[in-house]
């Protein structure tokens, strides 16, 4: 009886956040009210003189008023420039131009129809969210690609396609901070750790895989509690949300014979095969290996592949969808594949709207300078914090925590509040490996419930192709839980980890 009162009453706060959060304007004009306050708080911080002294460069940031001649003008003559230059954009359009082929063949309704009737309906939450744990080496182009279609997975399935999103949204994002296995963020985090470390021991080495055992171990915790929080919590609240089936686009031909379907299915997957060896041979041929960095070593070598991965989902989703396509009927010509690249570019208006208006805003703080200079007086907080060695480790959470509602970049906070954590917790004997992986276990915690995080505007349009009336709070309430769910854990083990004194990663002492 009493688990049935909590989990009412954990549904009864969800719902109240829900109603809080779809109260609010449009996710439109938020950032227009945001970019306002912004506005505001600049111009009275300009004329308070707030200002702070870069740790690394010594530079001394000051607040800077966006009312100024320079910084209308730039708000004015930039305009296109900082809307085209928004970072999610240039990935989404490309990779929707060859998704939009693979969806109005066919080819993704009957490539999930064949893997849903193969997969126990029991392991398709774990399934999803080992996948999305992987995925981190994609970058962006997780979100577009895996969480679309983890939807149309969960609905094949006869089960709320918004379960399929959040699991899939709660392994790219809010467990971004475990990587199973390491690739370059990972490098880039440390890299940036190396400097830092630097101002007190001139002589340390940088591991890239410094972080990995305690990645690799919070990928596992947070692989268990994401089970039981999606089926007890996450999906049965998901049903209170109606999908309009009229909102969903079928290919653009009828049923297809299963023998012709089967056909298409293997031509898919030799074009498949084909665009896969072609990435592969570009990369591992000796003498002619463009997408390997051959100035760096370690993870780091392989950075052009990964960034060359926006444009190889597009040209795998093109020859698929097209081969299949072929197929069974759906595409008869060249003219077709344009029409359906139209059709894709043109679901996306409603994101375009949204990523204009917070292009402007993440972009006119940048030029504020506020960003940093809170990034760097609260890291300064910590040095005024009486605690023990290692367990001020802890405090660094609910700050980094407080930024990332402010600043989305994981890099970006890191690069101005790691020359000042670094070196202090390193005179008390903190790792600099250490202290980078408990900022990334903060910097992930409430990736997922951020609304002004550029990733949040795209799922919550995804979120809107299968419900259409799905609002900013119905989001944070969807997320929520996974988010209260991986800080808890996540607290946890760092927690035991910092109290045992386990290396967070090999080589480290």
């Amino acid at each position: 009886m009493k688990d049935n009162t909590d989990a009412a009453a954990a549904k009864g706060y969800l719902a109240k956040i829900e109603r809080l959060g779809n109260a609010l304007p449009d996710p439109a004009f938020i950032f227009v009210w945001l970019i306002l306050i912004l506005v505001i708080v600049s111009v009275v911080a300009a004329a308070s003189g707030v200002s702070a002294v870069h740790p690394l460069t010594g530079d001394t940031l000051q607040a800077q008023s966006l009312l100024t001649s320079q910084n209308v003008r730039r708000f004015l003559v930039e305009m296109p420039a900082t809307f085209t230059s928004f970072p999610p954009l240039g990935l989404l359009i490309v990779v929707m131009l060859g998704a939009a082929v693979a969806e109005h063949s066919g080819f993704f309704a009957a490539a999930i129809g064949r893997f849903v009737r193969k997969i126990p309906r029991g392991a398709m939450i774990p399934a999803t969210f080992f996948i999305a744990l992987l995925s981190h080496h994609a970058a962006d182009a997780a979100y577009v690609v895996l969480i679309p279609i983890a939807a149309m997975l969960f609905h094949q399935a006869g089960r709320h396609p918004l379960v399929g999103v959040a699991v899939a949204y709660a392994g790219i994002s809010g467990a971004f901070a475990a990587n199973i296995v390491p690739g370059q963020f990972d490098a880039l985090l440390l890299s940036i750790t190396h400097s830092a470390a630097l101002i007190i021991d001139p002589d340390h080495v940088l591991n890239p895989l410094g972080n990995w055992w305690f990645t690799a171990a919070l990928g596992g915790v947070l692989f268990l509690v994401a089970w039981p929080v999606t089926k007890f919590i996450v999906e049965p609240g998901a049903q209170r949300w109606v999908v309009d089936g009229s909102a969903l686009r079928a290919s653009d031909a009828g049923p297809v014979p299963d023998h012709r379907e089967a056909r298409g299915l293997r031509n898919a997957s030799i074009a498949a095969v084909v665009v896969v060896g072609i990435f592969g041979l570009l990369t591992l041929t000796p003498g002619y290996s463009p997408l390997m960095d051959p100035t760096t070593s370690g993870p780091g070598r392989l950075t052009p592949f990964y960034q060359s991965l926006i444009a190889g989902f597009m040209l795998l989703f093109l020859a698929t969808g097209w081969a299949y396509g072929k197929t069974v009927g759906t595409i008869n010509s060249h003219r077709d594949i344009v029409r359906m690249m139209g059709l894709g570019l043109r679901d996306l208006s409603p994101y375009l709207v949204l990523a204009f208006f917070a292009a402007h805003f993440i972009a006119m703080f940048s030029w504020s300078n506020l960003g940093p200079i809170m990034a760097i007086k609260g890291a300064g907080v910590l040095k005024s914090i009486d605690a023990d060695s290692a367990f001020l480790l802890l405090p660094l959470l609910p700050i980094v925590m407080l930024f990332d509602f402010l600043i989305g970049s994981s890099t970006a906070k890191w690069s101005v509040m790691a020359p000042i954590v670094v070196p202090m917790l390193m005179l008390l004997d903190v790792t600099p490996e250490m202290t980078t992986a408990a900022y990334r276990m903060g910097d992930s915690i409430v990736n997922i419930i951020t609304p002004v995080a550029a990733n949040f505007v795209l799922v919550l349009v995804i979120c809107q192709r299968w419900v259409p009336n799905f609002g900013i709070g119905s989001l944070i309430a969807l997320m929520l839980p996974f988010s209260l769910a991986f800080g808890t854990a996540g607290l946890m083990l760092l927690s035991i980890w910092i109290g045992l004194g386990i290396p967070p990663g090999p080589g480290v002492n």
